[in-house]
């Protein structure tokens, strides 16, 4: 997600209050996170309702009046107050806004997630469910079939995965889904495993293996890993004997290609050029 200056400060603000929120007692992190998540839906269905909420011209009072006129009695007081803030701030485009507000509801979940000490298990999860996803090419489609239902994915999804995972798991990938544009399902199932190992402050490590690594050898990996990129590294490993032998290893950006089909590959490339 990328935002311009004045969503980013209109972001900072919404965490703040989410923050202080889910400090108060008796707050319910997981509800409020379906709550905001549920507006975002919302606003994504209603263009007029997300103009005017996001419209920095007219007075932060009469934004932050319309959205008590509507969500008050609807949600809880904890996800008002959030919404008060969100609405109540400049943000660079109603779009912007809308994609801050899912942020500030995946925060919330994320945070159930680590107050019920499920933080590990969800990262986990959401990993599993991003490589069978992109090892499903019909399932790919079918998820990022802009012309499909937003309805019908939501079925799909809990078809596949409902009491397979995490309630936490189940609405991410839900609200991933639904948003995600065209082909970028796995991009965005990427980018929910990504939050998930921040909370952990750690960075992924997506490892593609010939074979099974053992118990030692994610070890000395994950310890490598983190010698090179100067902090801790989240290993998530998948098994791929078309690469023969080796390793393939991928933090953000950066590919470590040590596989064998890839030297081959590289052989392919010189000859090529020679």
């Amino acid at each position: 997600m990328t935002l311009h200056a004045a969503s980013r400060e209109a972001l900072d603000l919404a965490e703040r209050s989410l923050g202080e929120v889910l400090a108060g007692a008796g707050a319910d992190p997981a509800k409020v996170g379906d709550e905001l998540l549920s507006v975002v839906d919302l606003l994504d269905r209603e263009i007029g309702l997300r103009r005017a909420v996001g419209d920095s011209s007219v007075a932060p009072e009469s934004r932050q009046g319309l959205v008590r006129r509507l969500f008050d009695g609807k949600l809880s007081e904890q996800a008002l107050k959030v919404l008060d803030t969100v609405a109540g701030s400049r943000w660079s485009s109603p779009r912007e806004l809308v994609d801050g507000l899912e942020s500030v509801g995946r925060s919330a979940l994320l945070t159930a997630a680590e107050k019920a000490g499920n933080i590990e298990t969800v990262e986990s999860q959401l990993f599993q469910v991003a490589r069978i996803v992109a090892g499903a090419p019909e399932l790919e489609a079918a998820l990022s079939d802009l012309s499909a239902p937003a309805d019908a994915k939501r079925t799909l999804v809990r078809g596949l995965f409902a009491d397979k995972v995490d309630a936490v798991v189940e609405t991410l990938v839900e609200q991933a889904v639904r948003r995600a544009k065209g082909r970028g399902v796995g991009n965005a199932l990427d980018k929910l495993v990504a939050l998930a190992a921040e909370r952990r402050e750690r960075s992924v490590a997506y490892v593609t293996s010939a074979n099974a690594l053992t118990d030692e050898q994610r070890t000395l990996l994950g310890t490598k890993l983190d010698g090179i990129y100067g902090r801790p590294i989240a290993l998530h490993v998948e098994i791929d004997p078309a690469l023969g032998g080796g390793l393939v290893v991928r933090v953000g950006d950066e590919v470590i290609d040590g596989s064998t089909s890839g030297q081959l590959a590289a052989v392919r490339r010189t000859l090529s050029r020679a």
